[in-house]
């Protein structure tokens, strides 16, 4: 499934699930559960965001925009952290008062089935969001996908909770939990304003990522520097935007080597890349022997 149904179905589920959850939320009057269904209106609006920017970011390159619009994803899981804040603190807010003032939760049965129904119809989105996106290398899609499993396993929490408190009669617990809610959301709000703020700041891509591509560029050259034809590749760099991988590096080759010869090297290391990573974009800058760094071949 692309990216953008992936959303348009996160959009109507989160929909579905907040009915749910704020009818829980209104037939017990339990502040845990009132923490749960606000987190189902962030991942609403997260989801209404995530579809635009990926909408946006699946624009063609333009005269502004040479090198595409890829990066609009980022500011969507941007946006998700900033209202998870937002929801985290008007969490706090409703439970505070009762921390001094508890109260019994009503008609407690029928609002956990509710809520327990909504948390699984969340769990079956959330993993195939995380599934479609990774796919799809889409950092808009799987982010939304994390925050509605993290959204899964705080509700599973919630549940539990307040099923103590039924238990021990301790109901200071429905306050104490939402406030754990607001606490666990603000870490995963964190995490999300985080890793979308290195992918503005063009990061480097994972190691693992980044030896892939030093053993794809390995294979592709045995051949060439067995014959002398490469002598090195060095300054190797690489950043992400959206689906997107940017690879570039210098490759040095004897300064005896024609135009059209070094024009058939590149072609040969662009396209090993693009046989081991979706999305790659290489830029190769060729080099005479003079510029060599080191003494022996190596790709750094």
């Amino acid at each position: 499934m692309t990216p953008i149904r992936a959303l348009t179905l996160s959009l109507v589920v989160a929909g579905v699930v907040f009915g749910l959850k704020w009818l829980a939320y209104a037939l017990t009057g339990s502040v845990a559960l009132y923490s749960d269904a606000l987190e189902s209106i962030v991942n609403i609006v997260a989801a209404g965001a995530a579809l635009i920017a990926v909408l946006v970011s699946r624009r063609p390159a333009d005269s502004n925009h040479p090198y595409g619009h890829t990066k609009a994803e980022y500011f969507s899981a941007v946006l998700e952290g900033v209202l998870i804040v937002l929801a985290a603190l008007a969490i706090v807010r409703e439970a505070w008062p009762k921390l001094t003032a508890p109260e019994p939760v009503a008609e407690l049965g029928t609002g956990m089935l509710v809520s327990l129904g909504a948390s699984g119809l969340n769990a079956l989105l959330g993993w195939f969001l995380i599934r479609s996106g990774r796919k799809a290398r889409s950092p808009a899609v799987v982010a939304d996908g994390q925050h509605i499993l993290t959204d899964v396993l705080t509700s599973v929490g919630v549940l539990v909770g307040i099923g103590l408190a039924w238990l021990s009669g301790w109901w200071v617990l429905d306050p104490l939990l939402a406030i754990a809610v607001a606490v666990n959301i603000l870490w995963v709000g964190w995490r999300l304003v985080r890793d979308s703020v290195g992918g503005l700041m063009d990061e480097s891509i994972p190691e693992q990522e980044l030896a892939d591509i030093r053993d794809a560029l390995n294979y592709a050259l045995v051949g060439l520097v067995s014959e002398g034809r490469v002598l090195e590749v060095h300054d190797l760099r690489t950043r992400r935007a959206g689906p997107r991988t940017f690879v570039e590096f210098h490759l040095v080759v004897p300064g005896s080597t024609s135009v059209e010869q070094a024009h058939q090297i590149c072609d040969r290391l662009e396209n090993a890349l693009k046989a081991q990573i979706d999305g790659v974009h290489t830029t190769i800058h060729v080099e005479p022997d003079h510029k060599a760094k080191h003494s022996t071949f190596r790709i750094g």
